[in-house]
């Protein structure tokens, strides 16, 4: 069935335009992403007679590492041709794979949501502020608060960009009616405008579907029985799913089948997807992630830990030649064992055994410095104290140490809390729809109130509160900071007994 396109001519996107961006993405986008993905995942794949050839499953063990891909062949023992007919294929070595990428983006996402934020109403009105704060708090918690805010930090970290897309909900509660999603990088295609890169036209989210239910072999695969082995054994369903969303409209497709059709009048002519670059990147729609920069370096240091591994089991152990003894291969080397010759040339050798090798260590040390320098997250922002670091008495040593961490986090927060501040306008748009909570669009400024990414000592937090209680902020704000409950505890008589916080987790 031929998609109809007819709400989205407006944007003059029509069934070959959405073939063709669907197609590009597929082919050129995709496999890029998903090979930065497995350089932050490092997946483990099981290998074996069942799912790989046998000269690969000899080499690998039981299983491969996803980083893999990017170790030299004498290191892996996969040449670049077919391995079955090439004789010059060499035995795998030993791999050794430390993934230092998984760590560094771990702990950026530990500085930028470690805890959650405050988002707050910048209404004039006092009684409006609370409802939107309120509602905003229900609103995020109920699209899964800081683990989405999380999840969305880690898509951007890797791929260097993520979308967040507002869902109206027109049959739930009306404090209920919208809710915020995650648009995998590898999923959404953005169709944009020639004269303007950063103005999306239309968004398609394009991914395949696992169903439950069970199918039989294909045609295709009925002719090929004598290749698959078993071409009669059930499959699980999958469908080709479809969604494309434009200011007006929204339509959702599965196997090329209409199947949801939405009006998206609540928005009042924007886009309901909002755009989150990891890093900026000028003139560019992908901003810049984490994972891509450390390739080389990680590669490079995956390669010097396999030679240093094959070294020390070549030379971990002493091995001995033997001239003029008879049968000296069948006797065994160990304690107690006599060897005796009549031959008075005869001599036994031992060579081998681990020796120190200065430069192996100081070029795996400088590759680790350059990925501390690349990633500006050294091994102290994952909780390992080197003794090179010096005294770290108080927190502004602490912060003088992690200064190119601390400035990367704060340039994030430019980028990441525009796109919450998006967001959240949208969900108050669909909530003013729905009739929950009429604002204006004057009433929907927001400010955030991120957290302090390095640990405050209890006895500065203390102080710090007395002095924003003397400069006149209200004393249930400054219990609220301080994580005690503010009600009943010296509240403003002009506030409500009962203060909501909203957090965005």
């Amino acid at each position: 069935m031929a998609y109809r396109l007819g709400a989205f001519s407006g944007v003059g996107l029509d069934e070959a335009l959405l073939r063709l961006v669907i197609d590009e993405h597929t082919r050129t986008a995709r496999p890029r992403l998903d090979r930065l993905w497995t350089y932050f995942r490092n997946p483990l794949r099981p290998v074996g007679p069942a799912n790989a050839p046998k000269i690969a499953a000899d080499r690998a063990g039981w299983y491969t590492l996803g980083q893999e891909v990017g170790l030299p062949h004498r290191v892996t023992g996969r040449p670049p041709h077919n391995p079955d007919a090439d004789d010059r294929v060499k035995p795998r070595r030993e791999v050794v794979i430390e993934n230092d990428i998984a760590w560094r983006v771990q702990s950026m996402i530990d500085f930028m949501f470690g805890r959650p934020l405050v988002i707050r109403s910048t209404a004039k009105d006092h009684a409006l502020r609370k409802d939107i704060d309120h509602a905003l708090d229900l609103a995020w918690d109920a699209s899964g608060g800081i683990a989405l805010m999380q999840d969305a930090a880690l898509l951007g970290h890797v791929f260097g960009h993520v979308d967040l897309a507002v869902r109206y909900h027109p049959d739930a509660p009306p404090d209920r009616a919208a809710s915020v999603e995650i648009i995998d990088p590898r999923r959404g295609v953005p169709v944009l405008d020639p004269d303007d890169y950063r103005r999306i036209l239309a968004y398609i989210v394009h991914f395949n579907r696992d169903l439950n239910r069970a199918e039989g072999p294909r045609w295709w695969e009925r002719a090929a029985s004598g290749v698959l082995g078993n071409p009669d054994r059930p499959r699980r369903g999958r469908a080709a799913v479809t969604r494309i969303i434009a200011a007006h409209a929204a339509q959702t497709y599965e196997d090329d089948r209409l199947v949801l059709q939405e009006d998206l009048a609540w928005t009042r002519g924007q886009l309901p997807v909002v755009h989150v670059q990891n890093l900026s990147q000028p003139f560019a729609w992908e901003g810049l992630g984490e994972v891509e920069p450390l390739i080389p370096l990680q590669d490079e240091l995956n390669t010097r830990l396999s030679d240093r591994a094959c070294r020390v089991t070549m030379q971990s152990f002493k091995m001995y030649l033997a001239k003029g003894i008879d049968g000296f291969e069948n006797v065994g080397v160990a304690p107690g064992i006599v060897w005796s010759t009549d031959n008075p040339d005869a001599s036994v050798e031992a060579f081998g055994g681990d020796t120190h090798n200065p430069s192996e260590d100081a070029h795996i040390a400088q590759v680790r410095d350059a990925m501390d320098k690349v990633s500006s997250v050294p091994p102290l922002a994952g909780g390992v104290v080197q003794g090179r670091i010096g005294n770290l008495s108080s927190a502004t040593a602490l912060r003088v140490t992690l200064m190119g961490l601390l400035a990367k986090t704060a340039r994030k927060r430019v980028t990441y809390g525009r796109g919450i501040e998006a967001a959240s306008r949208l969900i108050l748009k669909a909530l003013h729809h729905s009739g929950a909570l009429r604002t204006r669009d004057q009433d929907r400024g927001l400010r955030l109130e991120w957290p302090d990414p390095v640990p405050v000592a209890e006895h500065e937090r203390v102080l710090a509160a007395e002095g924003k209680a003397r400069l006149g902020v209200p004393n249930e704000r400054v219990l609220e900071e301080l994580g005690y409950p503010s009600a009943g505890v010296g509240a403003d008589p002009r506030v409500s007994d009962q203060q909501e916080v909203n957090h965005a987790g």
